[in-house]
């Protein structure tokens, strides 16, 4: 089984379970499994309400298994106090749901670390798409977030040694846009690990099951 951390395309399929990004105000109830939250690119302050309002009636329904994607992005008009201040409702949905989070983050870990600290949370904090550098990783590891990779394991090289580096048990995979497919990701991350594909999809299996309280 295959389990693919993050995604915006949703497509049944006998043999994933596909976390699939979802958006307060565009909610797809045919979707089974998902991940629910403002993205920072999206924030808008005569929404922020009424899209809380829906996440928060959602944390509580079966399908819903995380918080997100929200976060930070310092290449985005949105004020940054403004993006700080939304990621930190989120966290604390999350730590009333005791939800995991997916985030996005662009040019802001230092914030997202300090925030992290700040608010003592409990619950498991994903990095989806890490494309950043073996230090920038070591230091998220030791801060205790989970790094998932998709797109750029396939596009960089030398992403590879960075996913060595990081515990099998807080890695995760994930399609997000692109057009490849989860079976492609899982592959490479087999090949740069030097690792059985069956084995790896048994250790993300296991990451899934214990981070999303799943099956």
């Amino acid at each position: 089984m295959y389990f693919n951390l993050h995604t915006h395309q949703y497509q049944q399929s006998e043999d994933t379970i596909a976390l699939v990004n979802q958006y307060p105000l565009l909610f797809d109830s045919t979707i089974p499994v998902y991940s629910i939250g403002i993205h920072p690119w999206h924030i808008k302050e005569e929404n922020i309400t009424q899209e809380f309002a829906i996440i928060a009636q959602k944390l509580s329904e079966k399908g819903c298994l995380a918080v997100g994607e929200c976060g930070l992005d310092n290449r985005i008009e949105v004020p940054i106090d403004l993006q700080k201040e939304v990621l930190m409702k989120h966290f604390q949905l999350a730590e009333q749901y005791q939800k995991p989070v997916v985030i996005h983050c662009v040019g802001m870990f230092q914030e997202l670390i300090q925030i992290k600290k700040q608010m003592n949370l409990s619950v498991p904090v994903i990095i989806h798409g890490f494309s950043k550098k073996q230090e920038l990783a070591q230091q998220l590891l030791q801060n205790g977030f989970y790094l998932s990779f998709g797109k750029y394991l396939l596009r960089n090289p030398e992403l590879g040694k960075v996913l060595q580096i990081v515990p099998l048990h807080r890695i995760f995979l994930e399609t997000d846009t692109m057009e490849e497919t989860i079976h492609q990701v899982y592959q490479v991350a087999a090949e740069k690990l030097s690792i059985n594909e069956i084995d790896l999809q048994n250790t993300l299996q296991n990451n899934f099951k214990t981070v999303f309280n799943y099956g």
